[in-house]
């Protein structure tokens, strides 16, 4: 065999072992196994690099049926495989263009193949995920904009330049620079209006004549560019493009790029094999994609059909159109903002009891200088002026907000001093860092192959806690009714990632407030008490109310000056008795309302995925779910929710005897929105040390909650707790339509005018469904055949739902986990924790029938 599982020596000392029998014992290879080296040669692999393909090849090889039409083509898996153990091993030999033509296999056929790997043979780590992650959405950047600008004149010239970005509206910019340039070197003649009158005014005035001998080569550029704009305005008022920002590209990345290759605008077209010349320096080091065989109409750049979502071209345009209106739409709410206070803000300021402006504007400095920094350290020097660009939109919003929320408050409460939360620094902080996010994810959060700015990227650059950024989202979309729907579902999935996992870090505030609250005399020991679950979720509480709680909720409009007490003015009650008990956090209990309903709404789902056939386990499984987050709150501490959340499904199903295993419940996990492998694959067990989540369930989870599922197999099982109300989401999409509560795919959207910002470009509002039903209500419809058959559609939804019902099966499970234990697939609770006494492990023995 390849590997001695006897021997006991590192895995690295084995894999060479193994190689030296493997490769020198040429009389026993197969054919196969011959053309398997040939392949390896061709790419340059090392040694170690060919074991470990060779070992992946076996494992996928011995799955029967897994990878359904992939297992007849050795030589495609032996590519796949050997893609995989180069990248795990950060020795990448070769690019992956040169992958592909090695084995003849197209980019999306490549994708899907690595895609389906991952889900059925959990053969893919976080690291090549990431690689191919990075690799799929350079290849959809490209083919995009490709397909959009289908011209060979310049594309060699772009690819030179897109090789240093991957986000989609920055390679959209630089493209539009590049067409700006070709533009304006081309002959009048060959252009139509109006770029043809540009140019023949620029050829007119000289500008595009030989520069005089004796200048500066980078001044005599920016001297023509800075009067040579006019085509650049008519290409981004076609395209939808914000004139400013276009501009900013173009003088602070493509002049420098002209200037950095030694082209002078004047100086005509650049030779073609220079620049391809440079490009394949770029393309080498960066061991990615050759864009230039687009150029060739090379299969291995085609989408094999049929292809998925993210390989058509056409779906890629649309995302491009998407993106560039949501920029479009923050831009409008932008236009009429400053990047310092209005005099409204300033009044505000002055009604103050301590004057908080030089902080303010102080704070506003500080952090922008160390968000520009931590931007360019991030992405290079090259980019630094995109980060401060970045940064001046969000303190517009930043301020915009501010003034919003302040109007409300004073509308709400009749004050006017609001110097207890303006003197906040923690509020101040968490609104701009909101604000710079809401800016970051309209752009596009990924400005080079190796950095990802996305949240919680902003938190770490402005050293804020998670829980107080939290505690300003809610207040940030409500004061803002013109964000978008991308905007506004961003800053909600912000909200979840917060309380799933980044809330609960170990050095987060959240602690010290469950403890603040578990110690207030005569108080439940609890942070929410479950008889609120099933009520319905208030909103109606401010940022002033999160951020200065523990405190009482603000009394309403027209309640006297004696018994409301505002967090927000800086008043003293007159009546205050001197024996009040501590206040109630607000900030803590509106957090585990919020965290209990998003625990349910995701055990809900997996449980109907999973139990449809037990819907009596739901309740019990939610109750174990609840009675941890609230009483042993300290297994979320640098943990995740789900991971809670499948322990839990877990132990009651074993507890009831229901056979649902580990590998059945990760399946089904994995399909789940916005999941990650590494929830179930990295938990925490003890400090530093992490293990897979079946480890996490025998040694920390069942030994701390042993005797509480127990008690769930007994004659007296623990009081249910009450399922929490569930409502629409607290954020209003105006442009959203309504699912008819009992309809079968049948939705009401209010009749608008349709929002677009240049011909030729649909925006989102005035795409229709294909192949549906558009009915506008107060205008002809015609006939009422077309009534009747939504009334159909209508009244089967009944039927629909129990046929899909009977036809629901349980996901097929992952063939092979690589952290199981020991060979074994499930936990079995024969694992015990250093000095745990005898007594524990023979009751551990004892109730072992509730975990096998």
């Amino acid at each position: 065999p390849l590997f001695n599982p006897c021997k006991k020596q590192s895995a690295e000392s084995d894999a060479k072992e193994g190689l030296i029998v493997f490769f020198t014992l040429s009389p026993r290879l197969e054919f196969g196994e011959t053309d398997f080296v040939a392949l390896c040669d061709t790419l340059r692999v090392s040694d170690i690099v060919r074991a470990n393909a060779w070992k992946t090849y076996e494992k996928v090889s011995s799955a029967d049926g897994t990878l359904v039409g992939y297992s007849e083509k050795k030589k495609d898996m032996w590519g796949i495989c050997i893609f995989i153990a180069a990248v795990d091993l950060d020795e990448m030999t070769f690019t992956f263009t040169e992958l592909l033509k090695s084995i003849g296999m197209s980019v999306c056929t490549c994708f899907r193949l690595l895609r389906e790997m991952d889900v059925n043979m959990d053969t893919i780590s976080t690291k090549v995920d990431s690689n191919v992650s990075r690799l799929n959405k350079k290849y959809d950047v490209l083919s995009a904009l490709y397909h959009k600008f289908e011209s060979p004149s310049f594309f060699t010239f772009s690819g030179k330049v897109l090789q240093m970005e991957d986000d989609l509206v920055i390679s959209f910019q630089l493209l539009l620079c590049v067409l700006d340039y070709f533009i304006k070197l081309s002959p009048p003649a060959m252009l139509k209006e109006p770029y043809k009158s540009h140019v023949s005014a620029m050829s007119i005035n000289g500008s595009t004549r030989a520069p005089r001998r004796g200048q500066n080569r980078s001044t005599r550029t920016s001297k023509q560019t800075e009067t040579d704009t006019k085509v650049i305005e008519v290409l981004c008022k076609e395209y939808g493009c914000n004139l400013d920002e276009v501009k900013n590209v173009y003088f602070t990345s493509f002049i420098p790029f002209l200037n950095s290759v030694g082209i002078v605008t004047s100086n005509g077209l650049p030779e073609v094999e220079d620049l391809s010349r440079q490009y394949e320096e770029l393309y080498l080091k960066n061991k990615d994609i050759d864009a230039r065989l687009f150029l060739d109409n090379d299969e291995t750049l085609h989408a094999a059909p049929p292809p998925p979502s993210k390989c058509r071209p056409k779906h890629q345009l649309g995302c491009l159109v998407a993106a560039m209106n949501t920029i479009q739409q923050l831009m409008m709410i932008l236009n009429s903002a400053s990047d310092k206070p209005s005099d409204n803000l300033i009044s505000y300021f002055n009604n103050c009891t301590v004057n908080p402006k030089e902080n303010i504007l102080a704070r506003v400095e500080n952090l922008g200088n160390i968000f520009k920094e931590k931007f360019a350290e991030a992405v290079g020097q090259g980019c630094a002026e995109i980060g401060s660009q970045r940064y001046k939109l969000g303190v517009r919003l930043y301020y915009r907000l501010m003034e919003s929320m302040l109007k409300s408050e004073e509308e709400r409460l009749s004050v006017h001093n609001f110097s207890k939360l303006l003197n906040n620094n923690i509020f101040h902080t968490s609104l701009l860092a909101c604000a710079v996010e809401v800016v970051m994810a309209t752009y596009g959060s990924k400005l080079n192959t190796e950095t990802d700015l996305s949240f919680p990227w902003i938190l770490n650059v402005l050293d804020l806690k998670a829980f107080d950024f939290y505690k300003v989202i809610e207040s940030f979309i409500k004061a803002e009714p013109s964000l978008t729907r991308e905007m506004i579902k961003h800053l909600e999935r912000c909200e979840h990632r917060i309380m799933e996992s980044l809330a609960w870090q170990s050095d987060s505030s959240l602690f010290d407030l469950i403890k603040q609250s578990k110690e207030r005399e005569g108080q439940v020991d609890q942070p929410e008490p479950t008889c609120t679950l099933n009520f319905p979720l208030q909103h109606n509480h401010t940022a002033a109310d999160l951020y200065l709680s523990p405190v009482r909720s603000p009394k309403k409009k027209g309640s006297t000056a004696s018994l409301n007490p505002t967090p927000i003015i800086d008043a003293q009650p007159v009546l205050a008795p001197q024996t009040q008990k501590p206040q109630k956090s607000t900030s803590l209990s509106l957090f585990y309302k919020k965290v209990y309903r998003l625990a349910y709404l995701r055990l809900n789902t997996l449980c109907l995925r999973l139990l449809f056939d037990h819907p009596e386990l739901e309740h019990l499984i939610w109750t174990l779910f609840q009675h941890t987050l609230q009483n042993e709150y300290e297994l979320m501490k640098d943990r995740h929710l789900d991971q809670i959340m499948m322990c839990s499904m877990y132990g009651i199903c074993k507890v009831k005897n229901v056979d649902l295993r580990f590998k059945i419940i990760v399946t089904a996990y994995k399909e789940l929105t916005n999941t990650n492998q590494e929830t179930f694959k990295r938990v925490l067990i003890r400090e530093g040390q992490y293990d897979s989540i079946i480890v996490f369930y025998n040694l920390v989870f069942m030994q701390k909650l042993k005797t509480n599922i127990l008690q769930y197999a007994s004659n007296r099982p623990p009081t249910l707790s009450p399922i929490p109300h569930i409502p629409r989401s607290p954020y209003k999409f105006s442009n959203s339509p309504l699912r008819v509560p009992a309809g079968n795919n049948i939705y009401i959207s209010p009749l608008k005018s349709p929002y677009k910002f240049s011909e030729g470009m649909l925006s989102p509002t005035k795409m229709t469904p294909r192949s549906r039903i558009l009915v506008s209500i107060g205008e002809s419809f015609g006939t009422s055949e077309k009534f009747q058959k939504i009334n159909q559609m209508v009244g089967s939804s009944d039927r629909q739902l129990k046929r899909s019902a009977e036809v629901s099966t349980a996901p097929k499970p992952l063939k092979r986990l690589r952290f199981d234990i020991e060979g074994q697939d499930e936990a079995d609770g024969s694992k015990h924790l250093p000095g745990e006494s005898k007594f524990q492990q023979k009751l551990a023995e004892m109730s072992k029938y509730c975990l096998l």
